[in-house]
């Protein structure tokens, strides 16, 4: 498909998978655009496509979330925004930190984020240091919001990793699985790979293991479990993205085992994501258990998102003003039910309201009761 200035799906390579006879045309990039402007086309390639499409969702999930946690919208717009920003400038200095003997003989490279290296640990890692940040200064609830973190996360990768399948990369050695992959992007980098004195066993001829399929498949079917343990199984904020870390980081402690692209530790074979993945997993597993046999023991209520210094006392006033507000709409039925002559459905309202002025003077007093407690508990340290 071309226009005058516009030329779509360039760069194609024919990709073969070993236990399909079709053969695919993958293209690398999504348009090239002629602007009068520039000397150059600007080219937008499927990788930040798809990744923009991969994050879109997951704003979209987690803003959702976000407003059944009754976590207000700005705060939520300022976490995205900082949160975002970070992660992609994590991400890059991430991965030119690990392979700054090539990026320090080729600076003008640094900042070319849609040839690909963005390295996902490095923007987990940035992204939430950001988040942080604005959660502290916004009075956020850290741990619930981490929660939220932890499915969204698993939507953008897992959707975001079809990336690497456009430019084709990111895969692992050869595999003689019906599923390998084979393309002569795989070959010429094997190729150079191999005539770089690799230590890896691989042969640019052959079909190779898919790692960004494993990952996505993975990270999809995470999002699942996730969501179902969040509905169902939820004991104490924090959980889900402890979920998060156990479930993302043994899956890519093996399948980073499979890459040929991996970042190192020095001059090492050791490779800087496994290393992470598992100290991830260990960690997360660890505080997983001990807290659920805290809460588990002494259960105590979730809170939403907003972090109230005074969450008892919060609660109380809260459900107090959700009863007044549904004591008014009940009311406001019953009167246009009058009006049209519906008795019955009159009646039913004006009791629903009662049931609602009956919660309302319950959690109105409770909260009385737990603001004179915390006032008798000043005086007395006062004193």
């Amino acid at each position: 498909m071309i226009t005058n200035n516009m030329r779509f799906f360039q760069d194609v390579t024919q990709v073969k998978f070993t236990g399909l006879d079709h053969v695919f045309n993958v293209s690398s990039v999504f348009c090239e655009i002629d602007l009068p402007f520039m000397n150059q086309p600007l080219t937008i390639r499927w990788y930040g496509v798809i990744i923009a499409f991969g994050l879109t969702l997951a704003v979209l999930f987690g803003g959702r979330k976000a407003y059944k946690w009754k976590i207000d919208i700005f705060k939520m717009i300022d976490i995205l925004i900082y949160g975002s920003l970070a992660g992609i400038v994590g991400a890059r200095l991430y991965y030119v930190a690990f392979e700054w003997g090539y990026y320090k003989l080729h600076p003008g490279e640094i900042f070319q984020i849609w040839n690909g290296g963005l390295a996902i640990y490095g923007g987990l890692i940035a992204g939430l240091l950001a988040a942080f940040v604005v959660c502290k200064v916004e009075k956020i609830n850290i741990p619930n919001l981490l929660d939220l973190c932890g499915m969204s996360f698993l939507i953008g990768q897992g959707i975001g990793r079809w990336g690497n399948f456009a430019n084709q990369e990111a895969f692992g050695v050869n595999t003689d699985l019906p599923w390998g992959m084979y393309s002569a992007k795989t070959q010429a980098y094997l190729s150079e790979l191999v005539a770089s004195g690799t230590d890896l066993a691989v042969d640019p001829s052959k079909p190779v293991h898919p790692t960004f399929l494993y990952e996505s498949v993975w990270c999809l079917l995470g999002f699942v479990v996730l969501y179902i343990i969040c509905q169902k199984a939820r004991k104490f904020s924090g959980q889900i993205f402890l979920c998060y870390g156990i479930w993302y980081g043994t899956e890519r402690a093996v399948v980073e085992g499979l890459r040929t692209d991996s970042l190192y530790i020095g001059d090492t074979n050791i490779r800087t994501s496994q290393v992470l993945s598992l100290a991830l997993v260990f960690v997360c597993a660890v505080l997983l258990a001990a807290l659920l046999i805290k809460y588990t023991k002494n259960p105590k209520p979730i809170e939403g998102v907003d972090y109230f210094p005074e969450i008892p006392l919060y609660r109380f006033r809260r459900k107090a003003a959700d009863a007044k507000k549904a004591e008014e709409k009940l009311l406001a039925e019953a009167e246009k039910a009058e009006a049209d002559g519906d008795t019955k459905k009159a009646a039913a309202m004006k009791e629903k309201a009662e049931k609602q002025a009956k919660l309302f003077e319950e959690n109105t007093k409770r909260a009385e009761e737990d603001a004179a407690k915390r006032e008798a508990k000043k005086a007395k340290k006062k004193a």
